[in-house]
C-alpha cells in the first residue's frame, strides 16, 4: 500500500497495491496490520456504511462532535470530489480544506481522522461510496457544516448546483460551528 500526506497533518491518501489482467482486477481494500503501520496507530472500525448518489449530489460537510468518527472512505463504483475540514481548534490547519478524486478506476481511499467535517460531490453520472468508521453513528451529535461557507473557500468542481439535503443546504458557518479542541 502506498500512503501519501496531504496538506493537512494527518489526513492520508491511501493507494492499495492492485493486481490486473484481462479477468479484472484483485485489491486489499483493507488490512488492520497494514493500516496501523500506514497511520502510526492501531484503528478499531466499528461500522460500515454504503451510499449510492446521482451526478452533482452533495453529501456533506458532516462530523460528530461527540463520538466523533475517524473514516476509511472510497468509491466503490463512478467518482467523486471528497473533502475534508479541519475543525480541531489546536491545529495550525484548522478551518483549513483538502479534495481528492476518488474512484472506482484510480482505487484511492482517504483516512479522515476524528476532528474533520467530511462530504463530497458526485461527478459521475453515479457513484456508490463506501466509508468504514471507527465509531457509531449517533444522530444527536450529528452536525453539518455550510458546504459553501466562503471563510472555508472549498472550490468544488460543481456543473450547476448541487444536489443537496435540506440539512447540508443550511449548514452552520465556520465561525458559529461546534469544533473540537
Amino acid at each position: 500500500m502506498k500512503v501519501t500526506p496531504t496538506a493537512i497533518r494527518d489526513v492520508l491518501v491511501i493507494e492499495p497495491r492492485v493486481f490486473g489482467d484481462a479477468r479484472g482486477f484483485f485489491l486489499e481494500s483493507w488490512n488492520r496490520r497494514a493500516f496501523a503501520e500506514a497511520i502510526g496507530h492501531d484503528v478499531d472500525f466499528v461500522q460500515d456504511n454504503h451510499s449510492a448518489s446521482e451526478r452533482n449530489v452533495l453529501r456533506g460537510l458532516h462530523y460528530q462532535v461527540r463520538q466523533a468518527q475517524g473514516k476509511l472512505v472510497r468509491s466503490l463504483a463512478g467518482e467523486v470530489y471528497d473533502v475534508v475540514v479541519d475543525l480541531r481548534r489546536s491545529s495550525p490547519t484548522f478551518g483549513k480544506w483538502i479534495g481528492e478524486r476518488l474512484s472506482a478506476e484510480n482505487h484511492r481511499m482517504l483516512w479522515v481522522p476524528p476532528g474533520f467535517a467530511h462530504g463530497f460531490l458526485v461527478l459521475s453520472e453515479r457513484a456508490e461510496f463506501l466509508y468504514k468508521t471507527t465509531d457509531y453513528y449517533a444522530p444527536e451529535h450529528e452536525r453539518s457544516l455550510l458546504w459553501n461557507d466562503p471563510a472555508i473557500g472549498i472550490e468544488w468542481p460543481l456543473a450547476g448546483a448541487p444536489l443537496l439535503k435540506p440539512r447540508d443546504a443550511s449548514g452552520t458557518p465556520l465561525a458559529q460551528a461546534e469544533t473540537f479542541p
